[in-house]
């Protein structure tokens, strides 16, 4: 029973894998093995670096925003309500919409003539609609907030099911003693909800590092991410090499982070 599941792990996750890490280090032109010509190429190319770059920013700002936004909607989906359910069903419809029919989504909300420049301009800020696309922070904020819309409700349902978890009883006693929101935040909520917000936190930061149909949809090749970076590679120059390159430097930032995190905090919560 467990050998389709084995052959599908190896043949569509294991093989192309091990596969992309061997031409990284083959030589395009004498096929010699092991090499670093192929990251001495990209490290040394102007558009790696860039797209390293926006990756880490984009990363960055999307984290932020999707935890500090998460945070605050789970929050207010623990008030209790009449109409609770239907606002979860709402904040989990993101979820449910494919990546590229949200990339599509998002082209009319930051087009030139979209619906935040029509709205930027009758509110006075702009006089020109601003092209969100042309490159530079503007487009990497674009990408982090179209990114921030499709996944927070993932976000959303780790740190509700932590909020939920924890009893009524602690907040009643803390209460007795005068405790304000102020220190049962800080002093209950946020330290329960660690456990929660970790795993939050290391898959999006996961899933950020690999962001690759939204740039593309949003910002094509002006704006260059490691994802579009080693498709780009592979398919507008068809230099698998490189392409296989740029995939194992993603690999190994995604792996670098995982680690960090099983040695610095995963033992933490085991011994706790």
């Amino acid at each position: 029973m467990i050998l389709p599941l084995i052959l599908f792990i190896l043949g569509f996750t294991l093989l192309p894998v091990l596969q992309c890490i061997f031409y990284s280090f083959q030589d395009r032109i004498t096929e010699e093995f092991p090499t670093l010509a192929n990251y001495r190429l990209i490290v040394g190319n102007p558009k790696f670096g860039d797209a390293l770059k926006n990756t880490l920013i984009v990363t960055a700002i999307g984290l932020t925003l999707e935890m500090g936004g998460g945070l605050l909607i789970a929050l207010l989906l623990t008030v209790s309500s009449k109409i609770k359910g239907l606002f979860r069903t709402i904040t989990m419809i993101p979820m449910g919409v494919p990546t590229i029919v949200s990339g599509v989504i998002m082209l009319y909300i930051f087009s030139s003539n979209g619906y935040f420049n029509e709205f930027l301009y009758r509110i006075g800020v702009i006089k020109l609609p601003i092209d969100w696309a042309q490159g530079g922070i503007r487009t990497l904020l674009m990408v982090a907030v179209a990114d921030m819309w499709k996944v927070t409700p993932l976000v959303v349902i780790l740190l509700l099911s932590g909020l939920e978890s924890i009893p009524a009883n602690i907040y009643e006693a803390s209460a007795m003693d005068g405790a304000s929101p102020y220190q049962h935040f800080f002093f209950i909520t946020l330290p329960l909800i660690k456990p929660f917000f970790t795993i939050a936190l290391i898959l999006r930061a996961i899933d950020a590092f690999r962001i690759f149909e939204l740039p593309m949809v949003l910002a094509g090749r002006n704006t260059m991410f490691l994802g579009t970076y080693a498709y780009s590679e592979y398919f507008d120059y068809n230099n698998i090499h490189s392409s296989g390159a740029a995939s194992t430097i993603l690999l190994i930032l995604i792996a670098i982070f995982v680690f960090s995190y099983v040695v610095t905090v995963g033992a933490k919560e085991v011994d706790e």
